[in-house]
């Protein structure tokens, strides 16, 4: 079990729980980005329908049961996959392991395949009909949802990868669509509405064995959308799993906390992610510094290191009282699209005020902790209010601005 989860404890505590029959309704996935927290809450959907029967095989990742078969290739009936998530850079990181795979024709192309289109489908389970349904975009989301899939059909695992010509031009084709299905209707939090459909599908009897419901990014979610969620963790379906994940477990409802068992991811060790950059994406590991996340931020549209000094200028202008032309910022930012641009300009504010001279004063400890919770909210007005990214920093300007002339009184 979890072959395919590095380095982290947690998976051995689950399997046995697995095991052991003692795996609560409700558990929590908490720890840092890319720990491989989805990649666990997959697996335990896969294992859970495993129905291969040879001893000491069940579960086990190379198992080719109809179950773990369909869990692959992530088209299982019995799972829902929510939650907001960047898909794109995963998708393109994919996309190259892929085509890279198929010229050289390396033993690991079929492995590559799959990667691939898992990578398509974590995006395309988000915009399952069980979810949008009464959906006013849904009729502009399934088009899209059945061109990409009509593209990966040209990828069946069972049939021989194509050759590369045509394989370069479904990627090509794919990734268009993707982008726009992400781009315009990937929400930054959670829809209540997503979550009373998700509710009504987990209480319908299962054909197919346990009925699995993971939630990304669990503390993204309003008010509202959270106690819907609660409702469904105080009286669940005896047929159905919830998982959820997190990077912030402070973040989340305690009251949901109190529903759920959690399982702690850790960070890895810098040359931990180096193996799992090569063994996932068999790419050079000094593209990425061998640090998984930074790895896939080279895929991203805009330059990690132009997205920081925006921000750096950002906080100048604060400290200089300049006039920033905020509309150009967010242009030259990509629109923060995808939306980890928007966590690394707003981790490079954090940076920003950082300098030695801004420790001189006495007061810069408690000057700081508003800075944070001026940008912790900034964030949260984008990720879980849905506010435009210009109109978040157009706030956090004056908030900080107004911070840092209360200190200078």
């Amino acid at each position: 079990m979890f072959e395919n989860l590095l380095y982290q404890n947690a998976s051995s505590l689950i399997a046995s729980d697995i095991k052991a029959g003692t795996l609560p309704s409700s558990i929590l996935l908490s720890g840092p980005r890319s720990s491989g927290k989805l990649t666990c809450a997959l697996e335990i959907a896969r294992i859970l329908s495993c129905t291969g029967d040879k001893t000491g095989q069940k579960g086990n990742w190379l198992c080719d049961c109809p179950g773990c078969r369909q869990q692959k290739e992530l088209s299982a009936q019995n799972i829902i996959l929510a939650g907001p998530r960047d898909c794109s850079l995963e998708i393109l990181a994919a996309g190259r392991t892929l085509l890279d795979a198929g010229v050289n024709n390396y033993k690991h192309l079929k492995a590559a395949l799959y990667l691939y289109i898992r990578a398509v489908k974590k995006l395309l389970l988000r915009f399952s009909p069980i979810l949008w349904e009464g959906d006013k975009d849904l009729s502009r989301v399934s088009p899209l949802v059945e061109e990409i899939n009509d593209y990966l059909e040209m990828l069946d695992p069972k049939k021989d990868v194509p050759e590369n010509t045509v394989l370069e031009d479904i990627t090509s084709k794919i990734l268009k669509a993707a982008s726009k299905l992400e781009k315009s209707y990937m929400y930054d939090s959670l829809p209540i509405d997503h979550v009373r459909r998700a509710s009504f599908w987990a209480h319908l009897k299962s054909n197919e064995g346990k009925k699995v419901l993971i939630i990304e990014n669990a503390e993204r979610m309003n008010d509202s959308c959270r106690n819907a969620l609660l409702k469904i963790l105080e009286e669940p379906p005896s047929d159905t799993l919830f998982i959820l994940t997190t990077c912030r477990r402070g973040a989340v409802m305690p009251t949901i906390l109190s529903r759920v068992r959690t399982y702690n991811f850790v960070e890895r060790t810098k040359e931990q992610q180096e193996e799992v950059i090569e063994r996932v994406f068999h790419d050079n590991i000094e593209k990425g510094n061998g640090i998984v996340q930074n790895y896939l931020y080279t895929f991203l549209p805009v330059s990690p290191e132009l997205v920081r000094e925006h921000a750096f200028s950002f906080y100048k202008g604060i400290k200089e009282n300049h006039l920033l032309n905020l509309e150009n910022i967010v242009n030259e930012c990509g629109k923060f699209e995808p939306r980890s641009l928007f966590v690394i300009f707003l981790q490079a504010l954090i940076e920003a005020q950082k300098t030695p001279e801004e420790r001189l004063s006495g007061e810069a400890a408690e000057i700081e902790a508003k800075n944070i919770k001026a940008v912790t909210e900034c964030y949260n007005s984008v990720t879980v209010y849905n506010l435009k990214p210009l109109s978040a920093l157009e706030t956090l300007y004056r908030e900080l601005a107004q911070i840092r002339k209360m200190n200078q009184r």
